[in-house]
């Protein structure tokens, strides 16, 4: 009877685990967006109630970015050294923390300084916790012998979905912002719990050991953190990812913000905005799956990529049904760029926490430089104006796809279905 057949007490102990394991990502992946969106889709009436202009929140969200700047060079040494679901724990309990801080400062303090705070401290948590789950994914993604990366980054995008409908149900019904992100808090924090827990059982001495049966890791020595950073293909790999991380958090920070203030539409319809960009990422990271199991990487990069930049150009000069349709759009075309640049970096699952860590922190330096250059130019040209800097960057990107090529692969074991 092939293993997908059979019921779990009759599949092999390791795979069993293997398995737990992997729900257990799915779920990670899934609370870290739904704790990002939180937020995000309060983030209008933040800046409301603090009275700030587009280049002041650019730079309070600036903290958020820098905080997990700071985080995102050590967290491949803090999964060697204390292992991905401690790392993951502790990141929870920092991004909970902060964004309740940040929600008591806009709230009730109406503080940019304490908002300020609590988004550096979500940063640093947001951070460990994003590179931990992404090792974790790979060494899930190993042990399988399939690819399942980009459905890893889908549960990502679901969560941020979920949580931002949730967010323009609650803002549209006058629910504090405090209290919002308190109760997401708490959620996260319960099931995250769980999902740690059961993660892969391994450290830094046996992470090169891999069951009977699964697939087998590269026969060379691991890559040192100092000497990933030195390595072209990682680099270019960082690069891309970076292009498509700030096309991505452009929308996530800014796009409510676009149609509130370029459309004139309530900051409910704002949030919708912003959830129809995150349901068609999602899509796109469902379907991806398979468009790039028949086309590859590079192929399906360069269409989607494009396709962003033109749902940017649709959010940017269409009427208010245009701007939905393109924010549409610019959902498909980012849905893939960060999750295979994750996918790339991990391809030799023996260099993998590496690689992910450099990726990640290159990455993140969209999201570092995202917030205050739209803020920057939104106060000269107006919010939705500036979002035609995707263009630009995603111009960029195109020239580096090539590196994301996936190599030569065996035939994936199919012991269960992704």
């Amino acid at each position: 009877m092939p293993d997908q057949f059979r019921p779990p007490s009759a599949l092999p102990s390791a795979l069993t685990g293997v398995l737990q394991a992997r729900t257990a990502v799915y779920a990670a992946f899934a609370l870290a967006g739904v704790q990002f969106a939180a937020f995000a889709s309060r983030i209008p009436e933040v800046k409301a109630a603090l009275n700030l202009s587009a280049s002041d929140l650019g730079l309070t969200l600036l903290a958020i970015s820098v905080g997990s700047l700071v985080a995102l060079p050590t967290s491949g040494w803090l999964v060697q050294r204390f292992g991905a679901s401690r790392t993951v724990a502790a990141g929870m309990v920092m991004a909970i923390v902060g964004l309740s801080l940040a929600g008591i400062g806009a709230d009730l303090w109406h503080s940019r300084a304490i908002l300020s705070v609590g988004l550096t401290l979500a940063g640093l948590g947001i951070g460990s916790w994003d590179v931990a789950m992404n090792i974790e994914g790979a060494a899930v993604e190993q042990q399988l012998g399939r690819s399942i990366m980009p459905r890893f980054h889908a549960a990502f995008s679901a969560g941020t979905v979920l949580s931002a409908l949730l967010g323009a149900a609650l803002s549209a019904g006058g629910i504090p912002i405090v209290l919002h992100l308190v109760a997401t808090g708490v959620a996260v924090g319960l099931i995250g719990s769980w999902s740690v827990g059961r993660f892969l059982p391994r450290t830094a001495e046996d992470a090169d050991h891999v069951p009977s049966g699964m697939a087998e890791p590269a026969a060379s020595a691991p890559v040192s953190m100092r000497g990933a950073w030195t390595e072209p293909r990682t680099l270019l790999i960082g690069f891309v990812t970076l292009a498509a991380a700030f096309t991505e958090g452009t929308a996530n920070d800014w796009l409510s913000v676009a149609f509130v203030e370029g459309h004139s539409q309530p900051p409910w319809a704002g949030v919708l905005g912003l959830a129809t960009f995150l349901i068609f990422m999602t899509i796109g990271r469902v379907a991806g799956t398979w468009m790039l199991d028949r086309y590859g990487r590079v192929l399906v990069l360069r269409i989607t990529l494009s396709l962003a930049v033109v749902g940017a150009l649709m959010v940017v000069f269409g009427s208010t049904p245009v701007a939905y349709a393109g924010a549409a759009c610019w959902g498909i075309g980012s849905s893939l760029g960060f999750p295979l640049g994750m996918s790339a970096a991990a391809d030799d699952p023996v260099h993998a926490a590496a690689r992910v860590s450099v990726v990640s922190t290159i990455g993140y330096l969209a999201f570092l430089a995202g917030p205050p250059l739209l803020g920057f130019l939104g106060d000269h040209v107006g919010v939705l104006r500036a979002l035609l800097v995707v263009g630009a960057m995603v111009a960029l990107a195109l020239l580096g796809v090539p590196a994301m090529r996936e190599p030569q692969r065996s035939t994936a074991h199919d012991a269960d279905p992704a």
